[in-house]
Formats: structure tokens, C-alpha cells, sequence
């Protein structure tokens, strides 16, 4: 896993290294000219521009820009206060050391004249915690950073402006780093293989989810939790008595008629190693009600809560997760809404902390970077999505992953997370346009085979 670490967490680090701030300054020097003569291929004739500002990430320019000229490379360093909103000389790589992640305010970046940017721990302008840009900001074709990533790196817009991202490695210590970008061998530590022994009702998972003109939504998660590892599928949706459309091996639950549904599925949970439930269940007054008691007949059993389930829990989520197993609550920005009371804003970390402190439950708040948060204050995030998954179902077939990890007993935290990453990696597989639901959970082995090459168990 790539450690996180906050702007503030990054000074707190810097201010416990045990070396000199000139030693470190030195290293981070030294680091960014490496991937600079990277950039440049060569150092005859090569002409560079660096804009340094006054502080520390200026310094880290200064010193590169000291060790490229001792190389023979054709050095300008600009003060930031004289570049601001004007023209760079003519440069084969401009280094953007003009702001770091601290950078409070509206930057006004020169105008690089079409010259490759490397930024210096973030592109100046962009903020180290949210990614958010006011002002403008230069776009690199690479950052270099150290000791760890930083939120600002990940989260767009800053995430698009930072280009390529190498982390250095300048003798900090960020092992104490409380958020992580989720990596495949992490998905492979967390998820099992099935044992030899394994039989269907090891990984039972039970399917709350579908209503009338809305069944397309249990199907998906039917299947994709099939497909991430499911032994046993069983399928209760309320106001749906028979429904062709089910996978085959996939079994409904029946009766489940708009009265009394809730107890209908009571009767499935002692065999249920998970539940999902939400997806396509739809909004009235029964539906609500019976979500809130089914919930709390379910505490033993973990639980996804996606979709409509969230809004069945919306301000009353503390109260009816209160005392049962760790549920995993998957908001999109509005669902999220709905349970904190206002919008997760620009710092997603916090927030998505926030909400899981509230519920006490593990939040994983869907985006292009995704955050998966627990009540103690872990938090991972998962870059493997894009915008391939902006179509509808594919946050049916996220919960169905999550509940069949679940059911193979993976921890709540880490098969959110895990879940997540499983998610966009089968994405990636589907084109870039067009790309379905459907699509997305046929490509779930093959993302899940990915994190077990070398392994020997796939």
C-alpha cells in the first residue's frame, strides 16, 4: 500500500527527521534533477527554467537547479513573485518549485510557453489536502514528491494536473501513515482463495434488493456477486413474486409481497454469511420501514447498504446500525447527503471519516477517487476507477462484489477497499465509450485472477 499523508501530517514528519532540514532539502534536490535529466535525456544544450519560491519547496528547486548546472545543463532560476501571470523563457523543461503543499491563496501560474513541467511535490496552486485549484496552476507532465503521496495528488483536479507522480524517498518516516492508495497485492492479501474444502453455503450471500419495474438492479448485484466468489445466491425482492430474469443460479426467495417482505427475509438470514440490501428496492413508506426492521433483525449478519437503503437510513443511519455488526455504507455524493446532513465538500477524507464516525459503520464514498473510511480513523483510497463507470448499474454490481468478499470473510474494511479496487480494474477491461454494467461484472474474474499471478492459485 503507497502511504498518505496530509499536509499537516507531512509537517509533523519533517519536524520529527532526525536530519537537519538542509540535509533533507538536499535529498529532495537531488531527487527532483534525477527525474529532470529523466525528462530531458540529456544535458548538452539542454536548457532549464526553475520558478522557486521563498519557502522550502523553492529551496528544493534551488538545490536541484545547483546540481543540473554542476551537469552542464543551462540553468534559470526565476523568483515565483516575478513569474506570477507572465512569460518563462524559452526552457526544454520548466520545474515548478514555486508553492508547495501548504499553499493557501490564488496562484497566477506563468505561462510555461509549451515547454514539459515537473512539479515539485504538487504543481503550485493545487491544494495539498483537496486537490482543488483557485487560481490556476501549471500542468505537469511529472511530480516528483516525498516520503509519501498526498491527498492533493489524488483527488482531481489535482490529480489530472500532477502528471506521472514518483514518489522519493528522502529518509522521513511515513510508516505511520494512516491512509493508503490501495494496491493489488494488498487486494491480494486481503482476499483469499477458496479453500479445497470450500461448499456453497460458506459464502452464502443473501440479496435484498429488486421491486417492481426495478429488478434490473438485484440482477446485477445477483451476478457480480456470483462472479467475485458467492457459493450461494439467494434473492428477495419485496413486491416481486416471480422473476424470470434472475440469473439461473441464483435462487429467489418467495413470497416476498409488498406486506410482511421483512419477515420473509428474517427467515433467510441464519443461513446468510452477508446481505446486501438496497439496490432497486425503491422509496415508499413500507419499503423504508421494513429496510429499518430488517436491519435490525440482521445484526449479526454483515451487511452492505447501498442505493435505496441508504435512503431508507438517511438521518436515522446512527440509531438503526447502533449495536450490530459493522455494516459497509457505499453513498454517492447525494446519498451521503441524506446521512451526514450536507455534502461531503472538498476534503472527501474528512468527510468520509466524519460519516464513519457518526454511524459507526465503514463509509465508502464513491468518486473518481474513491474513499473508503472506518470509524477509527483508517482510511484507503482507490484509484483504479474512471469515468467508464458514470452509467447506471455500476453501483449495483460494487455492492454485490462487496457483499460476496464479505461472505468469504473478508473484514468490512478491507473488502469495501478491496471491492473498490476489484471494481475499476474490471472497468478498465470495458471500453473506454460505451461500456455497461453488464460489462463490468463479466470482467470481475479476470480482475480478480490480475491480484493472483505468481500466487499459484489462478
Amino acid at each position: 500500500m503507497q502511504p498518505v499523508l496530509t499536509p499537516e501530517e507531512m509537517a509533523a514528519v519533517d519536524a520529527a527527521a532526525p536530519e537537519p532540514v538542509e540535509v533533507l532539502i538536499g535529498r529532495a534536490g537531488a531527487a527532483t534533477a534525477r527525474v529532470a535529466l529523466q525528462m530531458l535525456g540529456g544535458t548538452y544544450g539542454r536548457r532549464v527554467v526553475v520558478v522557486a519560491g521563498k519557502g522550502n519547496n523553492g529551496n528544493d528547486g534551488r538545490a536541484a537547479a545547483e546540481r543540473l548546472g554542476r551537469r552542464g545543463v543551462q540553468v534559470h532560476v526565476i523568483p515565483a513573485a516575478e513569474a506570477a501571470g507572465g512569460s518563462l523563457p524559452p526552457a526544454d523543461l520548466i520545474i515548478d518549485a514555486a508553492y508547495g503543499t501548504g499553499f493557501r491563496g490564488e496562484y497566477q501560474p506563468p505561462d510555461a510557453g509549451g515547454a514539459p513541467v515537473l512539479a515539485v511535490d504538487i504543481p503550485s496552486g493545487v491544494d495539498g489536502l483537496t486537490g482543488q485549484v483557485s487560481g490556476g496552476a501549471l500542468a505537469a507532465e511529472r511530480t516528483v514528491t516525498f516520503a509519501a503521496l498526498k491527498p492533493g495528488l489524488l483527488f482531481h483536479p489535482g490529480r489530472a494536473l500532477a502528471g506521472g507522480v514518483t514518489v522519493a524517498d528522502i529518509g522521513l518516516d511515513a510508516s505511520g501513515a494512516r491512509i493508503g492508495v490501495v494496491e493489488d497485492r494488498d487486494v491480494a492479501a486481503w482476499v483469499p482463495p477458496r479453500p479445497v474444502v470450500a461448499h456453497k453455503w460458506q459464502a452464502a450471500v443473501l440479496l435484498v434488493a429488486g421491486s417492481p419495474g426495478m429488478t434490473g438492479a438485484a440482477h446485477l448485484a445477483a451476478r457480480a456477486a456470483q462472479r467475485a466468489g458467492a457459493g450461494m445466491v439467494r434473492v428477495a425482492s419485496p413486491g416481486v413474486r416471480v422473476d424470470p430474469g434472475l440469473p439461473p443460479e441464483a435462487v429467489g426467495v418467495r413470497p416476498t409481497g409488498r406486506m410482511g417482505w421483512e419477515n420473509v427475509v428474517a427467515g433467510q438470514l441464519e443461513r446468510a454469511r452477508a446481505m446486501v440490501i438496497g439496490p432497486g428496492l425503491g422509496r415508499d413508506e413500507r419499503t423504508m420501514a421494513g429496510v429499518h426492521r430488517v436491519l435490525r433483525r440482521a445484526n449479526d449478519v454483515l451487511t452492505v447498504i447501498d442505493g435505496d437503503g441508504l435512503t431508507a437510513l438517511g438521518e436515522h443511519a446512527a440509531d438503526v446500525l447502533r449495536g450490530r455488526r459493522r455494516a459497509v455504507l457505499t453513498p454517492h455524493d447525494g446519498e451521503f447527503a441524506r446521512l451526514a446532513g450536507a455534502p461531503p465538500g472538498s476534503d472527501r477524507i474528512a468527510a468520509a471519516r466524519g460519516l464513519a464516525r457518526k454511524v459507526d459503520a465503514v463509509i465508502l464514498l464513491k468518486g473518481p477517487t474513491t474513499v473508503v473510511a472506518e470509524p477509527e480513523g483508517r482510511a484507503r483510497l482507490v484509484t483504479t476507477g474512471d469515468q467508464r463507470l458514470a452509467t447506471a448499474g455500476t453501483g449495483d454490481v460494487l455492492s454485490g462484489i462487496i457483499g460476496a468478499l464479505l461472505a468469504r470473510g473478508v473484514d468490512p474494511f478491507a473488502a469495501a477497499a478491496a471491492g473498490a479496487w476489484l471494481h475499476g480494474v474490471a472497468a478498465q477491461a470495458g471500453p473506454v465509450d460505451g461500456l455497461v454494467a453488464s460489462d463490468v461484472v463479466d470482467a470481475i474474474p479476470e480482475a480478480m485472477a490480475s491480484v493472483r499471478v505468481g500466487e499459484g492459485v489462478g
